[in-house]
């Protein structure tokens, strides 16, 4: 997860490269920052791995929204005015479980998917 997209975030209008450098060690875990503008204020490293761990919070919560969708987009059809089906309430139910999906998973390694009714 990127230390210069929490850097950003949590100090308004600070670019890297510009304003900051990271300077990552050997093992690609621990980092240095370098301020090059004086005039921000730094965030403490507390501040910027509780943004780091917000950020990647929601990407991967984004990954199972992103998912979701193309999971609700592929059943569409199913939702047509001239479409009559014989397990609408399966079809209905499934697609709600769908949305609600977000309320119970926040990551893609632990998702349970509804199973899709048979048409």
């Amino acid at each position: 997860m990127s230390v210069a997209k929490a850097i950003m975030a949590l100090v308004d209008g600070a670019n890297v490269n510009v304003d900051f450098r990271v300077i990552l060690s050997g093992n690609m875990t621990d980092y240095n920052v370098e301020w090059l503008n004086d005039s921000l204020t730094e965030p403490t490293p507390s501040a910027i791995e509780t943004k780091r761990n917000e950020i990647y919070a929601a990407e991967k919560l984004d990954e199972v929204r992103k998912e979701r969708n193309k999971k609700l987009a592929e059943t569409d059809w199913t939702q047509s005015r001239d479409v009559t089906l014989s397990d609408d309430a399966k079809w209905k139910t499934y697609r709600q479980s769908l949305r609600d999906i977000t309320k119970t998973y926040k990551t893609l390694d632990t998702v349970k998917w509804p199973t899709e009714p048979t048409s």
